[in-house]
């Protein structure tokens, strides 16, 4: 029997990870993050990224917008310019807990396995 405690923390992880999940579900952002990780830890700006893609400087913004809402972008103000970098690392923590959560209710019950 799985305990209806652990199944509720994994409802609640489930719902702090949907903005996650929904960033990530578009290729697009998926493509954006790549080209971000590969930036490094300076950054890069809308102009830069919209040499690697054939999207608009707008079209880019709007995705930058759903990844920094969901937490997985951070923008850099330098000087006149905005810079954009991954905050992977914090913005993972919410899918640690679910990951966690539902290894344990698969431990719990070894018939889900």
């Amino acid at each position: 029997m799985i305990n209806p405690q652990k199944l509720l923390q994994a409802q609640e992880d489930f719902k702090k990870c949907v903005p996650i999940f929904t960033a990530l579900g578009d290729t697009t952002r998926q493509k954006l993050c790549l080209d971000l990780a590969a930036a490094g830890a300076e950054g890069i700006n809308v102009a830069d990224l919209s040499g690697k893609t054939i999207l608009s400087r707008p079209a880019i913004s709007h995705h930058l917008k759903v990844l920094k809402d969901s937490g997985i972008v951070e923008p850099i103000k330098k000087g006149t310019q905005i810079f954009y970098k991954l905050k992977l690392r914090d913005a993972l923590v919410p899918m640690k807990a679910l990951i966690e959560a539902v290894e344990e209710i698969l431990d719990d019950d070894k018939s889900l396995t």
